[in-house]
Parts: C-alpha cells; structure tokens; sequence
C-alpha cells in the first residue's frame, strides 16, 4: 500500500491508494473463505429454524396447559407481525450503524440480541412478555441481514461472489427443514410435556447461537471498510495474515494483483448523501432492487402463508402432519441456490436473475391452473411447489445479493438494510392481508387468484431484471460501483466503466 502522507497514525482525511480490494479479489478458495462462510452465514439457518417453528406450534401454545394464555391466531397474527415489524427496524437501525461503525461490531452486537432474545422466549411466563421477545428476536434478526451481507461481499472473492452469497442466504430453507422436523418432535406429547415442548425449541435456537457467536469471533473486520475509515494499517494486518495463511495452505506464492484505488478517507456520511447516491445516481438500480424484492415477497406469501390451511381444507391432511411437507418444499428452495449459485458466476447475472424470476413465476401459473382443474393431490401440489420454489428461492437470494453490491461500500449496509426493510414489510404485512384472506376461504378460485397474483409480480421481476440486472459476475466491487470516497481523478479514470444502469 502506498499513501500520500508519511508514516503517521492512520486518520479519516487523508488520501491513500491501495491495492487491497484487489489483494482479497485474486485470493483463491481456501480453508479461511469456509471460516468466513460458516461463521457468519450459519445464522440464516437459525432465522428458518425460528420462522418455522412458531407457525408450526401456534396450535400446541394455543392450548390449555402450554404455560401461556394466548390463541393461535395471535401467534401467527400479533406476534409474526411484531417480528416482522422488529425485522424491519431493526434493519434500518442497525444498517446505519454497520456503515458508521464496522462489519464486525454489529455483527456480533445483533447476533448477541437475537441470542438473548430468543433465549427469553423460551422462559415466556405471559403474553405480552412473549410479544416483546418477538419484536426483540426480529429486530436482532433485521440487523443480522445488513451487517452479514455487507462483510460477506467485502470479504468473498469476486469470483466465487455470487454462489457464496445465495448459498448462503438460501440456506435459510435448510433451517426451515429443521424447524419442521424438530416441530414434529416439540408436538409430541409422549416425547415432551406440552408446556416443555416448545421452550426447548425456542433454547436450541439460543445455544446454536452462542456457538455461532464463538465461531465468529475469529472473523476480521472488513478490509474495505477499515480502509475508507481511516484504518489503513489495520486492514493492511489483517490481509497480510489473509495472505500467508493462503500461500501456506497452497504451498506456492500468490499471483500479482492487478489495479489498485485512490480514496480520500473519511469517518462517514450522510443521510442525504446516502439518498442522493442511491435514489439519484444509481437510480435505475434502486428501481431494480424495488422490483426484486417486491416479487420474491409475494410469491412467498401466495405459497407459503396459507400452505398448511389449502392442504387441510382442499386435501383433507392432518393438522400434525403439515410440517412433513413444509419440510420437502423447504428442502426444494435449499436445493435451488445450491445446485444454481455457480451459474451467477458463469453465466452471468442478468441471464440468472431474469430466468429464475420468469421460470417461477410461469411455473406457478401452471400450478394454479391445475390447482383450478382439480388434477392436483396433496403430493402433486407439493411436487409443483418444489420446482416453482426451485427457481424462486435462487431468484430470491440474487436479490439480496443485488442491492449488496451494485451500489457503492459506504452506502451497502444501508442499501441492504432499506431493500430488506421493504421486501419483509411487502411479504410480512400487505402480503398475509391480502392472501390469507384468499387462501383461508376454502373456495378454489380465490386461492388460485393468490397463485396469480404472486405469478404476475414474479413474472414483472423477471423482465425487469432482464431490461436493467448489473452485469456484476467475477468483477471487483469498487468496478460495479466506485467508493464516494474514490478521487476524482481515480473516478474520472474508470468513468466508462460505472455507467449508473
């Protein structure tokens, strides 16, 4: 690294330029990119275990003898909504913070709060206390989304980038099928008593938590970050470890890296600037992200909200036995992120994001159509919502990995953070008020229009992404979108290739 003041104590306000970006972008998949990976990505497996299991055993808290006065409807209506409302505070708070302070410290802070709250939840001794650990449980949750992605992005080879990032974000799912099944086990009564059952649960999510909290520790800070802030020598440490650890596990020296960046640093920026950079700038980007998130949530909800209620109603099945087909539709949306992340890399993004939008959602006029003509059984149902979720979950986490790379560092937690916010608010409290009122009628064509409905949106997604998607596949994060605090003359040099598009 070369800097244009001496070798003084590192402080926001001077201009370096530095080759790091470039450092962490040619370093090939090694043991410490799978530290990084479990380390901070495990979480979202505890975010599907969480959401699952609470739809699961809302009857089980409902009924006399489960230690809480509350009723099913106010498990999967006031407190999903409370959690849904803490996500999304939670990530516009803490998002904020994760550009102003580090990656790193927030986190391990929001980790520590969803940890602490969910351990609560398991000692609920009333409602109301059981309401407030939701709202506390979503709004460690939300922040997990802004800090996790940003450090993911920052830390993952441009190469390996975009299957890192749905892989992990898709592993969710893999919770989900955890929750399911452990569900089954918390509803059994000759297992577990039923004031025990779920409290168990809710202290398995806690200690897997405080075992991913010791894991991530050892994760660094952002070099990229510490950078911009002034940390220029610490972010030198850090990638020099990054670098041997590497090289010794290779047995050979690591290729030259090729470019570097010019940044003036500075401890922060504004709201305004913020807005101004992502509303304005990069506006046809914001579009994008509006219209991804948008589509996923709804699709979701078409399916997923009122699974439980359309296979007992059209298909007769037992109460206890929905959690064996949450599990095999979850399964289906694991698999998808994982068999197709590589081809985000390869193909390319726009390619993948428009097709895995437009494949879903034509996937589920098809299902809705033979839902209407009564061709379908339980079985088959699920079966089409397996390959619809398929292609929808990979669409799904692309657009969290859309609006984490396309718009400049200072700005990528907040980006993270404001998209989320809008994607979870759209999916957790317009989507259940416009489709469980479709999908709980019992009468076929309502729940067929929720189909549709979730299909359309998906469908619109789809030729959005394949008019605006950033062709972001295997290129550094400072060449899809330039730092704000990039020089102008760095800026001016690499102009052609920032279009705002």
């Amino acid at each position: 690294m070369s800097s244009s003041a001496a070798a003084a104590p590192a402080e926001p306000g001077r201009t370096i330029t530095t080759a790091i970006p470039a450092r962490l972008d040619r370093l090939p998949w090694s043991r410490w990119h799978w530290s990084v990976v479990i380390g901070l990505g495990t979480v979202w497996i505890l975010d599907g275990l969480e959401v699952t299991v609470v739809g699961n055993i809302a009857g089980r808290l409902s009924e006399p003898g489960s230690g809480l006065p509350i009723t099913s409807g106010q498990v999967t209506g006031l407190a999903a909504a409370l959690y849904v409302g803490g996500a999304c505070l939670g990530a516009l708070f803490w998002g904020r913070l994760t550009d102003k302070f580090g990656r790193k410290n927030l986190f391990m802070i929001t980790l520590a709060v969803y940890l602490a709250a969910t351990a609560l939840t398991a000692l609920s001794f009333d409602t109301w206390w059981f309401f407030l650990c939701r709202f506390l449980t979503g709004f460690g949750i939300g922040g997990e989304y802004a800090a996790i992605n940003s450090a993911i992005d920052e830390l993952i080879p441009a190469e390996y980038r975009g299957r890192v990032d749905l892989m992990i974000n898709g592993s969710f799912w893999l919770g989900a099928v955890g929750g399911s099944l452990l569900s089954i086990v918390a509803l059994n009564e000759s297992v577990l008593p039923k004031d025990v059952g779920w409290r168990l649960t809710f202290a398995l999510g806690a200690v897997l938590a405080l075992v991913i909290l010791l894991v991530r520790r050892h994760v660094p800070e952002s070099p990229r970050w510490l950078l911009i802030h002034g940390r220029d020598d610490e972010a030198e440490r850090i990638v020099s470890t990054i670098e041997r650890q590497v090289e010794a596990e290779r047995g050979e020296p690591l290729p030259r890296p090729q470019g570097e960046i010019t940044i003036h640093q500075r401890k922060s920026v504004t709201f305004l600037e913020i807005g101004r950079t992502v509303f304005s700038k990069y506006r046809r980007r914001a579009i994008l992200g509006f219209a991804l998130f948008i589509g996923q949530a709804f699709l979701y909800n078409a399916i997923t909200f009122g699974f439980g209620a359309i296979l007992t109603k059209f298909f007769d099945v037992p109460t206890g036995s929905t959690g064996y087909y949450f599990a095999v539709i979850a399964l289906g949306n694991f698999c998808g992120p994982l068999l197709l992340g590589k081809l985000f890399d390869t193909v390319g993004r726009r390619v993948m994001i428009s097709s895995t939008y437009l494949l879903s959602g034509l996937l589920l006029f098809g299902t809705a159509w033979l839902f209407d003509r009564g061709s379908l059984s339980a079985a088959t149902l699920t079966a089409c919502w397996c390959a619809v979720l398929f292609f929808a979950s990979a669409g799904a986490s692309s657009a969290y990995l859309t609006v984490s790379e396309v718009f400049p560092m200072e700005t990528r937690a907040m980006s993270i953070a404001f998209f989320y916010a809008l994607g979870t608010a759209a999916g957790g409290i317009s989507g259940p008020l416009l489709f469980a009122d479709l999908t709980g009628t019992g009468k076929v064509g309502d729940t067929v229009l929720a189909f549709q409905i979730g299909a359309a949106l998906m469908c619109a997604a789809g030729l959005m992404a394949a008019a605006l998607a950033v062709k972001a596949e295997r290129r550094s994060l400072e060449d899809i979108a330039m730092p704000l605090t990039a020089t102008a003359k760095q800026t001016a040099s690499t102009g052609s290739r920032h279009a705002t598009a």
